[in-house]
């Protein structure tokens, strides 16, 4: 054996270990030899890609693979190029440290993220090649949050919705008016939920909530949506005939969850805050309203209100930023029935 170790480092340059955009990731390669050895060359890269892919199946036998890529950045350095005649560097016994450099590009990408289905990745890579033999690779991600993922004025957009609903054989009315102060929250934050009920029936009414997460992932034409619910709350029950009454409640968003991602044209990741009325014997009343979840290094604290395109498909249907892809000619989205088998990725992801 001749190589003893050979891996990348990385200097954190907060207590998350995290990085944005501007950034500058600084480093080493590491390589250790039990003897002296010749190199062609040492390089190192630095890469940063979105991908999705999912099979479908159609009837017996039949299937079909979706997928699609979407590059942000591919940026190569030469550490050590052939210097010699014969076409490479003579590296001494023991260990030998190589630093690097690498700023992350300031365009607008998506933050990390993984998933069964589609993937944010970015990454440093190493290579090293010698003569007749394989080239050895390694590579190590580093948890990339952008800083540029949403349309910043919309963030402290209040947002409202109501309903109504006569109940059946004479049971009366009900009706209910939902409000949050914001549409932007970091992890960790609390949102405020008031809701103001008007109960003029002859039934206990119930409001209920519920946080949940959306994932759509977009291939040849196709969409890919998965839903997971983050957390459920409840409030204190309505009286019937009991008229109006406003009901608050606060839920914490829990700290782990992944910004939203808005500005990726083949991974959608969004939030939706549901509230609804139980009400025995009748379809529960509810509204839908959009929740943002900011990366940590975005501060919204001073940033002036914007009251304008506060609507619910304000965020919901972003323009795709234009780039080097798989053709994105969407079509309207089929059904969402569940894959039977989700592939797995190539290690080179």
């Amino acid at each position: 054996m001749t190589i003893k170790t050979f891996q990348l480092e990385y200097d954190a340059i907060n207590s998350r270990n995290t990085f944005t955009n501007g950034d500058t990731i600084n480093g080493r390669i590491v390589l250790e030899t039990d003897k002296e050895m010749k190199i062609q060359s040492l390089e190192f890269l630095a890469k940063g890609k979105a991908s999705v892919c999912w099979t479908e199946y159609y009837g017996d036998n039949q299937s079909h693979v979706y997928w699609s890529d979407e590059k942000y950045y591919s940026i190569q350095q030469h550490i050590l190029r052939e210097s010699r005649q014969d076409g490479s560097e003579i590296i001494g016994k023991g260990k030998h440290l190589f630093p690097f450099s690498f700023k992350i590009p300031e365009e607008r990408m998506p933050s990390s993220f993984y998933s069964t289905i589609g993937r944010v990745v970015h990454k440093l890579k190493a290579e090293l090649k010698q003569s007749m033999k394989l080239k050895k690779k390694t590579k190590v991600h580093f948890k990339f949050v952008s800083r540029a993922d949403m349309d910043v004025p919309r963030l402290m957009v209040p947002q409202h919705g109501c309903k109504d609903k006569r109940l059946a054989f004479g049971s009366g009315t009900v009706s209910f008016d939902v409000c949050i102060d914001k549409t932007g929250y970091k992890p960790g934050e609390a949102i405020t939920v008031t809701t103001e009920i008007n109960n003029q029936s002859s039934r206990l009414v119930k409001p209920k909530l519920i946080l949940y997460e959306r994932r759509s992932f977009f291939a040849q034409g196709r969409r890919k949506l998965e839903t997971r619910q983050v957390l459920k709350a409840k409030a204190d029950g309505v009286d019937p005939n009991s008229g109006k009454r406003t009901v608050a409640k606060v839920i914490p968003i829990p700290t782990e969850l992944s910004p939203s991602i808005m500005n990726c044209s083949i991974i959608k990741l969004e939030y939706r805050l549901q509230v609804y009325l139980d009400i025995r014997f009748t379809s529960n009343l509810e509204i839908k309203v959009p929740i943002i979840i900011l990366p940590e290094v975005l501060d919204i604290r001073h940033l002036p209100p914007s009251y304008s395109d506060c609507g619910f498909e304000a965020f919901g249907n972003p323009a795709p930023p234009t780039r080097g892809t798989t053709p994105q000619a969407m079509e309207p989205p089929p059904s969402y029935e569940a894959s039977a088998m989700y592939p797995t990725f190539p290690s080179g992801d």
